[in-house]
């Protein structure tokens, strides 16, 4: 789903927004039973009429269903749900006591504006930014948490929703709440965390593929790499620059859990986004005059100009020595069936790959250069390690965001809170498997 563009700057992260006291936290539930039933469905389905959606926006003020949301209470489907705010913020309704106050209390002691401890200050920083509470003027009483919206800056988010921890039950659940909550999933005590749910963008059909909490809670130990690593392969490849980058962010989490005994969390996720569009790159191929090489098919390349151009590659520029500079766009399917066509009579050559970047900020650096001899008439696998492999230096700028979310069963401590590490370093062991397998 394409951002929407802003219309107002969001108020200051952690002051109330219309006067209405103190800030709150909270985000996309996904513990209690109706808010884990409900957790992780598709996206939105058919909008309502015309007429009853209008009356509906009115009474929000401006305010409509969150259209990218995979986890928690959907609105118009279950009592509370997930806005989207006309200032590009999210509004998380308040829960029901005690769940609601809990999680407010814990965002108004992290987003304290007096608040010098440097354990809560190090965590705002794997949360989404906090905005206070707001409520529609027709209806006051109704309380929302105004958050960031974490998938706001990717245009293609694909997002992914993660309990955490060996437990999704406090210690003041009753012994029916406990069995209750075993039951959906009796191996989060082994595994340590559950996917509730994903949203994956798959460029070659420019679609998304969604997955439920049905989907998470039949997952084992024998699949669940292959389950987690589903929510990282666009259609065509699996995105290794974003599993990477995903661990360097989870890491960092591990390293604020294991330096606390303040606060344990229950029932808490993490919520995974990364840009699944693919960025306007370029491939140089030089060292070879692919006209003469056969590399090309026939009648592509005519005196050295251009003879074809489509939305999947096209030749930008072509020289006496035989070095033929391409831009590849989203779709690559016809790229990849035009080198395979191409290559099936094994001709042999010297080719360099030199990826570069059109689009700053992009991942790929103009030094990143690839250079294969001898390719026995094979330039897919090249491609695949262009598209889908990132270097170790560059891992870090991939655009990839890991935010802690769901605080209804945060308690004071004393202890480290093991079960959460236990999860985080569980989760971090099976990307870093799906990294190198």
């Amino acid at each position: 789903m394409a951002t929407e563009p802003p219309r107002r700057a969001p108020p200051p992260a952690g002051r109330p927004e219309g006067g209405r006291g103190r800030c709150a936290g909270g985000e996309a539930a996904a513990e209690e039973e109706k808010e884990e039933e409900a957790a992780a469905q598709p996206a939105l389905g058919a909008a309502p009429g015309p007429a009853a959606a209008a009356g509906r926006r009115r009474g929000l003020n401006g305010c409509v269903p969150l259209s990218h949301q995979v986890a928690g209470h959907m609105y118009g489907k279950d009592k509370g749900g997930i806005l989207q705010h006309p200032d590009g913020t999210v509004l998380k309704q308040l829960q029901p006591p005690p769940r609601g106050p809990r999680e407010q209390e814990f965002y108004n002691k992290v987003y304290d504006s007096d608040c010098c401890d440097s354990i809560l200050l190090e965590l705002r920083e794997y949360l989404p930014k906090y905005f206070g509470v707001w409520s529609p003027p027709a209806a006051p009483n109704d309380m929302y948490l105004k958050l960031e919206d974490v998938t706001r800056k990717f245009n293609k988010p694909c997002i992914m929703d993660v309990k955490i921890g060996q437990k999704s039950y406090d210690p003041y659940a009753s012994a029916e709440k406990i069995q209750q909550q075993v039951s959906k999933y009796p191996l989060m005590e082994e595994i340590g965390f559950l996917v509730l749910g994903m949203r994956v963008y798959h460029v070659c059909t420019d679609s998304y593929e969604t997955q439920n909490q049905h989907y998470g809670r039949s997952l084992t130990k024998e699949t669940v790499k292959d389950g987690v690593s589903k929510f990282f392969h666009n259609g065509y490849c699996l995105r290794k620059d974003a599993v990477a980058a995903s661990i360097g962010k989870i890491e960092k989490i591990l390293q604020w859990f294991e330096s606390q005994e303040q606060l344990n969390f229950y029932a808490s996720s993490l919520l995974f986004v990364y840009e699944g569009s693919c960025q306007a790159t370029t491939v140089r191929l030089s060292d070879v005059t692919l006209a003469e090489k056969g590399v090309m098919p026939k009648g592509l390349l005519s005196g050295g100009g251009i003879l074809e151009y489509n939305n999947n590659i096209h030749v930008i520029n072509s020289t006496e020595n035989g070095k033929i500079e391409a831009s590849v766009s989203k779709d690559l399917s016809k790229f990849y069936a035009l080198h395979k066509k191409a290559y099936s009579k094994r001709h042999r050559g010297q080719l360099s790959l030199k990826v570069e970047n059109l689009e700053q900020g992009n991942m790929w650096k103009s030094s990143t250069c690839i250079t294969q001899e001898h390719l026995n008439g094979n330039v897919i696998p090249q491609l695949e390690k262009v598209f889908c492999h990132v270097p170790a230096e560059i891992k870090e700028s991939t655009n990839v965001e890991v935010r802690m979310i769901d605080f209804a069963h945060v308690f004071p401590s004393n202890t480290k809170d093991e079960g959460y590490i236990y999860g985080l370093k569980n989760l971090i062991t099976v990307l870093q498997n799906i990294l190198e397998n």
